[in-house]
């Protein structure tokens, strides 16, 4: 079996791990955690049985990590006792810049070579079965080994010199790609995270917007009042608890972004006030403490404002 190891697994590294097992790939961890092996995904000692055990690591944590992460994986390649004799992919598909990607592109050439690196961005939710497909299509897709389509999936625009449809692929290089969405979009590492950052600072920075608005409007009236029918983005806040924490630096990988691939800096780059907010959501109010296996506060963005409000006055009473 083709073996998948992926780091780490959070809500979205739980995801793709339950698509790549529907489609008879062996998928290994060092995630010790008990979501971990409900899903049935195998956990290993170390970072060497990691690297020696895998055709391809998928990195997936939160962006201030990245770069450790890639540290830890050439340390281990370095580290085996017998030089591994098949190819490995490494998957970077964290929210950075090119600019972060392109320095972790660089340790692996300087420091491991062999491995072949790839530039990589989610954009979507994490992967889930369709719930509304019928069950005979559903039997019929996954008789035919296409269980991929019976999956809600997200897209995922890759870069960089290693294609999987390429003659020197893995023999399940191709399938591979069909499985996860990849999406080879260009030769140069940093197109695929660059565009990643777009993405999410449309999505992302409209959240962010919707904090603020609601927050002040909740404490200018703190009693239930309609609100507004605006987009999805918008009732994304609800979401954001638990990830705040890994949205502040995703929001100053999108400002770096913004600044060197688009012009955007200095007084016309907007992200690094934007990383304030989810700062404050993280570090001022208790939504900061929310996990997302075991949720409380901001279940709703009345609830997010709120939580918001009685954390800005906390803070300011304790200036006064």
């Amino acid at each position: 079996m083709t073996t998948v190891g992926i780091l780490s697994i959070g809500e979205m590294g739980m995801g793709i791990a339950k698509l790549l097992i529907a489609n008879n790939y062996r998928v290994v961890s060092q995630d010790t955690q008990d979501r971990a092996h409900k899903a049935h995904i195998e956990t290993l000692p170390t970072d060497v049985s990691l690297v020696t055990q895998s055709d391809y690591i998928l990195s997936i944590v939160p962006p201030g990590e990245a770069l450790a992460t890639a540290t830890r994986i050439t340390a281990a390649f370095n580290a085996q006792p017998t030089p591994k004799t098949t190819p490995l992919y490494f998957l970077d598909l964290n929210a950075i810049s090119p600019r972060s990607a392109r320095e972790i592109a660089s340790l692996f050439s300087s420091s491991t070579p062999s491995i072949r690196f790839v530039d990589g961005g989610i954009i979507g939710g994490p992967p889930s079965p369709k719930s509304n497909l019928d069950p005979l299509l559903k039997k019929s897709l996954t008789s035919q080994g296409e269980t991929s389509r019976a999956w809600k999936r997200p897209s995922i625009p890759v870069s960089g010199q290693h294609k999987f449809d390429s003659l020197d692929a893995p023999e399940s290089g191709a399938h591979f790609a069909e499985v996860l969405n990849l999406n080879h979009i260009s030769d140069d590492i940093g197109v695929a995270s660059g565009l990643k950052c777009c993405f999410a600072s449309a999505t992302k920075g409209f959240t962010a917007l919707c904090i603020q608005a609601f927050t002040t409007a909740n404490n200018l009236v703190p009693v239930p009042v309609a609100v507004p029918d605006l987009t999805d983005d918008a009732n994304m806040s609800s979401t954001v608890p638990p990830k705040a924490y890994r949205w502040v630096r995703e929001m100053e990988e999108i400002a770096e972004t913004h600044a060197d691939e688009g012009g955007f800096n200095g007084d016309i780059g907007i992200f690094g006030e934007i990383a304030k907010v989810y700062r404050s959501v993280a570090d001022d109010t208790a939504l900061g403490e929310e996990k997302t296996e075991r949720r409380k506060r901001g279940l709703t963005i009345e609830d997010v404002a709120s939580a918001m409000g009685d954390g800005s006055r906390a803070k300011k009473r304790k200036t006064e």
